[in-house]
């Protein structure tokens, strides 16, 4: 007599949901490594895609199915950023990271209904605004190494298969990625003060108080807008307590966050 291998009709295959279980994770991934959620959701879409087109056999060869859905997603998106910075430096004005949309507006969501929770991006400090710009500056292999090593815990070696590098080398790289983010990040004020701060801001923000202003920024402030060549922004950043004032002083109130 012969035991079936798979699922009896109309049992849910459990190789499948482990597969698709992995989105979350891979959507995580690919959002830190680009910036942007749609070209996350293509990366992830391209990633199982592959994985479709395997036969069963080379499927079944494969010891873990997680580890090599997180290595092609992390090629593509390594591939990816080679091409996004070409794109990026013909972009009209400056390029910043998208920020996640509110859960209603994510790709594949209904009006009315939640986010599918597989899709919704951990929060933390790794997807902050001031982080992922940082990340921009890193080169492509920098940001994979860091960003696969520092906040994923994945080992140089494995690493090193996907950049095309030694794992020396990427020890390297994800070490310069975290100087350039201990540079860009002073120590945080206390919540209660980070909060007293911006509650202040944003009132002389609205009552366009260019004193104000200039006494709540750091001398060395900049201001990146990125308007995506369609509204109104500043086509460089702006630089200086005073003028970074005075722009936000004249910009317009609707605007605001």
């Amino acid at each position: 007599m012969t035991t079936p291998s798979g699922p009896g009709p109309g049992q849910p295959d459990p190789g499948l949901a482990a597969i698709i279980s992995e989105r979350r994770q891979l959507i995580n991934l690919a959002y830190r490594l680009l910036g942007s959620l749609a070209e996350a959701e293509d990366a992830v879409q391209e990633t199982y895609a592959r994985w479709y087109a395997l036969t069963p056999g080379q499927r079944d060869a494969i010891a873990s199915p997680g580890a090599w859905l997180t290595t092609v997603t992390s090629r593509i998106c390594f591939d990816q950023l080679g091409s996004a910075r070409a794109r990026r430096e013909r972009y009209v004005g400056q390029w910043i990271p998208e920020p996640l949309p509110e859960p209603a507006e994510w790709i594949g969501s209904r009006p009315g209904t939640p986010a599918d929770a597989a899709d919704r991006i951990t929060l933390d400090e790794s997807v902050s605004m001031a982080f992922l710009v940082v990340l921009e500056a890193m080169t492509p292999a920098e940001r994979v190494a860091f960003i696969l090593h520092d906040v994923f815990g994945y080992p140089f070696t494995e690493i090193a298969r996907i950049v095309g590098r030694t794992a020396a080398a990427c020890r390297q790289l994800a070490s310069s990625g975290r100087r350039r983010i201990r540079a860009a990040h002073p120590p945080a004020a206390p919540t209660a003060r980070q909060a007293a701060i911006i509650r202040d801001f944003k009132n002389a923000w609205q009552t366009r108080d260019i004193a104000a202003l200039v006494a709540l920024l750091d001398p060395g402030a900049t201001i990146t807008a990125d308007g995506g060549g369609q509204a109104t922004a500043a086509l460089h950043p702006i630089e200086g307590a005073g003028q970074v004032a005075r722009y936000l002083a004249t910009s317009p109130l609707t605007d605001q966050p």
